[in-house]
């Protein structure tokens, strides 16, 4: 555990394409650091304590972007100003993974590892986007 500080994930791109990931990869680096409050405006976090969330939003930045959002210091607006910029997705997941799953079938695999692979990528795709998806729609 003493070494949680050290975990590296994939830079947030450019182009807003891994936001999904990289939040929730941020998110949970947050809670495993005991700062994910710093981000809620109004918080009573210490300058020290947004220090090190700045540091860790700027880190898993590509270069351009973190350029783009030099001069923000406060974490609360940095997340925001992303979260703006890139939360969009959620409309373009949502449509895309509705018509993979629409058009799944396991007859068309070869490999029932194939089928749960796609399975299990459609699936958090749509819970992401707000569809709740049951064990027995996955059946």
């Amino acid at each position: 555990m003493s070494n949680i500080a050290k975990i590296e994930f994939h830079a947030l791109e450019y182009s807003g394409k891994n936001y999904m990931s990289w939040a929730i990869d941020v998110h949970i680096h947050r809670e495993a650091m005991a700062i994910s409050e710093t981000i809620i405006e109004r918080n009573v976090y210490s300058p020290q304590d947004k220090a090190k969330v700045i540091i860790c939003l700027r880190k898993d930045m590509e270069e351009m972007l973190r350029y783009e959002y030099l001069n923000t210091t406060d974490p609360n607006i940095l997340w925001n100003n992303l979260k703006e910029r890139f939360d969009h997705q959620k409309e373009v997941i949502l449509p895309n993974a509705k018509v993979e799953w629409m058009a799944l079938r396991f007859q068309d695999f070869k490999k029932v590892n194939d089928y749960n692979s796609t399975l299990f990528r459609i699936c958090p795709q749509l819970k992401f986007g707000g569809e709740e998806v049951s064990d027995v729609a996955m059946i």
